[in-house]
């Protein structure tokens, strides 16, 4: 797993990196775990742009991912490695002892072959998933569930892990990756060890249709609009706005608080990310 620079053949390709996928050991996906994805480009469902600047980009199809890894009991052997379009981190292929398929999340060092398991009983080596009560402190982990049963919410990105900390009662401290420390139920699953492509910061895009090929459209400023298309707009020239910068509807973009009142996960914080 590495960064492959590019020969500057052309000013696009003259900045521009990309991963070399080294690790990946099988380029076509499975075809049962493989389901259609439509493009929104920021529609709802009636119609009207909720989401700005999104739309065309390469065509996906997505892949189903065990994030609940609730077959318990069951060894599985790791077949393929693969390249999944729709997130930063590797997925591994998964057979069961039984014959079912399912695909995982990768972590750094796992290998095609290597047996891993889920449940109570399993070892905390990597790519074994458990509760987080049977999870030694100070160990990584990835892929946590913020309740129990309903799969992994956190800790899901390229690069990513939070450390188990401490035990209180029947929660655990877990020092996510944003510097958060969260108290969770022991009996949320995780799995051990950090999420693969760690490399993924360090690409360079190089040029801007690389971005298209993502499905980001160009971006255009709310001062540099019509009066008429923003709140920002008008005016002799570019002006700075004349008001605090806001969305083209006015909610305000930069210190306002947006959050309506406390969540009820919000009493779980033992320390936020931010003083």
């Amino acid at each position: 797993m590495g960064i492959k620079i590019y020969k500057p053949t052309s000013p696009g390709r003259r900045n521009m990196s990309g991963p070399d996928f080294s690790e990946i050991t099988r380029s076509k996906p499975e075809k049962s775990l493989l389901r259609p994805l439509k493009g929104t480009g920021g529609r709802n469902n009636q119609g009207r742009t909720t989401a700005r600047f999104r739309g065309g980009g390469h065509k996906r199809r997505y892949r189903v991912i065990d994030f609940t890894r609730d077959k318990d009991g069951v060894p599985a052997e790791v077949l393929s490695i693969e390249y999944d379009p729709n997130r930063t981190c590797r997925i591994a292929l998964l057979e069961y002892a039984d014959g079912e398929k399912r695909y995982v999340l990768a972590p750094e060092g796992l290998r095609v072959g290597q047996r891993i398991s889920n449940g109570p009983d399993a070892e905390p080596r990597v790519g074994n998933c458990l509760p987080l009560q049977r999870v030694p402190l100070g160990l990584f982990a990835h892929n946590i569930e913020l309740q129990p049963g309903k799969g992994a919410q956190l800790v899901r990105s390229a690069g990513a892990a939070a450390q188990v900390s401490a035990r209180e009662g029947e929660y655990v401290h877990v020092i996510l990756p944003s510097g958060e420390i969260r108290q969770l139920p022991g009996a949320c699953r995780c799995t051990i060890g950090r999420l693969s492509n760690s490399d993924h910061q360090n690409v360079k895009l190089g040029k801007a249709g690389r971005v298209r090929w993502m499905g980001h459209r160009p971006h255009v400023s709310g001062n540099a609009q019509n009066p008429a298309s923003h709140p920002m707009g008008g005016g002799e020239g570019h002006r700075a706005g004349g008001r605090h910068p806001c969305s083209p509807k006015g909610l305000l973009a930069k210190g306002g608080k947006t959050r309506r009142g406390k969540r009820y996960s919000d009493r779980f914080i033992v320390r936020r990310r931010k003083k």
